[in-house]
């Protein structure tokens, strides 16, 4: 079985480690309800997407 011949630095294992960090989504605010939402997706709130209603909701 392979076996490290020498002790790898804090340094090495933790540049080996700098992509496992958590992203934030990309927010952006709706037009229409100024509610946050993904980009290029239709706002949950308002039901709009690029000025359009595409989904109805109660308060439409």
């Amino acid at each position: 079985m392979a076996v490290p011949k020498k002790k790898k630095s804090k340094s090495k294992r933790d540049t080996r480690r700098s992509h496992h960090s958590l992203k934030t989504p990309n927010v952006v605010t709706c037009p229409h309800c100024h509610e946050p939402v993904l980009p290029h997706h239709v706002c949950p709130e308002c039901g709009t997407y690029k000025g359009r209603t595409i989904i109805k909701t109660e308060e439409t």
